[in-house]
């Protein structure tokens, strides 16, 4: 194999694979890319098992070959290398190492053999849709940071993806941790209707956001009730499901809660996170004690004192007093495009609906602490 290549592309299609790659491995082919070359480009491939990334980039190849190198390596490798450089990547029968030489720079780096490298199936596929790149970004963003972490409960580490029918008709992603939950939705694709609910893995739509980034066209997704397929310009990410049934979540969605508040967001956010730096933790509650118009945020943290902020809000409904995680409502917040948040509330014990006046496709539900 022999091929040379400009290091902006190669490094760009190499940011994408690695970051499937694992630190630590106990199958040392997981810890490469898979280089192929031909066709005038090259095809990078990394894969964890449950995840596969490729991307294709063009090249100019002087042999066909494949070749694999350490992932993580060679990526730090082309990353240093000067703007502008020519990467050359050749590979001998004499010499099964991968040579890279860029100006007057060279590397030999050991290769595994590109025949111990796995390949994940993508069969069985039976719904096929397209997406704007900017919808499904919107989607991952307004409902990713209420994936759950805790690993016992593995149905909750990642985003459900489900299609609505009848009058409330949508593709709606949601996520939920248990103490919080987040939805997103718009209206169903062509081909996405009758699709398998499937709930995404959380690392999975971690590598999805990041090839979204900078990308502005339609995307394919193919899936069925085991594997997802995106199709993101130049780069294929397939990945298996969670194989477990995600909570009928529709039940912890209040319907009856008629307290409203209205507050300016950025005010309500900034006022959030100022009196929580009393907190020992940022996951401390914030008690909300609202009466006329008014809204008193306090905490109170017994080894470094008080916090309490005033603000002018519209509230008309009977004097109540809530605790909620400060964290959780700095991260709803941020998931606001309006200026105005809407506060929905039954009692100090219920939980709290929250709502973007200017997205009517998103809502947040939040439980409260004891205060």
């Amino acid at each position: 194999m022999k091929l040379s290549i400009d290091r902006a592309d190669l490094l760009k299609a190499l940011s994408h694979v690695q970051s499937v790659v694992e630190r630590r491995n106990t199958i040392p082919i997981l810890s490469n890319v898979l280089i192929s070359a031909g066709n005038d480009q090259i095809t990078l491939a990394a894969t964890d098992m449950d995840i596969e990334i490729l991307e294709a980039i063009p090249a100019n190849i002087t042999q066909d070959g494949v070749v694999t190198a350490p992932a993580h390596m060679l990526y730090d490798i082309v990353r240093k290398l000067p703007e502008g450089a020519e990467v050359e990547l050749g590979k001998t029968s004499d010499d099964p190492r991968l040579i890279l030489e860029a100006g007057r720079s060279r590397f030999s780096l050991p290769a595994l053999s590109e025949d111990e490298f796995p390949v994940l199936s993508a069969d069985g596929i039976s719904h096929t849709f397209t997406l704007g790149a900017n919808d499904l970004a919107r989607l991952i963003d307004k409902t990713r940071f209420a994936v759950s972490t805790e690993e016992t409960r593995y149905y909750l580490n990642g985003i459900h993806l489900h299609a609505m029918e009848g009058e409330d008709a949508a593709l709606r992603a949601v996520a939920t941790d248990g103490h919080r939950l987040a939805l997103a939705a718009l209206p169903v694709p062509d081909g996405a209707a009758g699709m398998p609910g499937i709930i995404i893995p959380r690392k999975t739509v971690q590598e999805v956001r990041r090839l979204l980034d900078g990308f502005d066209d339609d995307i394919t997704i193919s899936l069925s009730e085991a594997k997802i397929r995106f199709e993101i310009g130049s780069a294929t990410l397939t990945s298996k499901l969670i194989d477990g049934s995600f909570p009928e979540y529709e039940r912890v969605i209040p319907r009856a809660n008629d307290n409203a508040l209205d507050v300016e967001a950025s005010s309500f956010s900034a006022a959030v996170d100022r009196v929580a730096t009393i907190s020992a933790e940022r996951s401390r509650s914030v008690k909300m004690t609202l009466e006329a118009d008014t809204l008193t945020l306090m905490v109170n943290n017994p080894e470094a004192g008080q916090a309490v902020e005033e603000m002018s809000v519209d509230y008309s409904a009977e004097p109540l007093e809530i605790g909620f995680n400060a964290r959780y409502l700095l991260d709803i917040m941020t998931q606001m495009e309006g200026e105005t948040a809407r506060f929905l509330f039954s009692d100090t014990a219920s939980p709290t609906l929250i709502k973007d006046q200017s997205d009517a496709h998103a809502l947040y539900v939040l439980m409260p602490l004891r205060v």
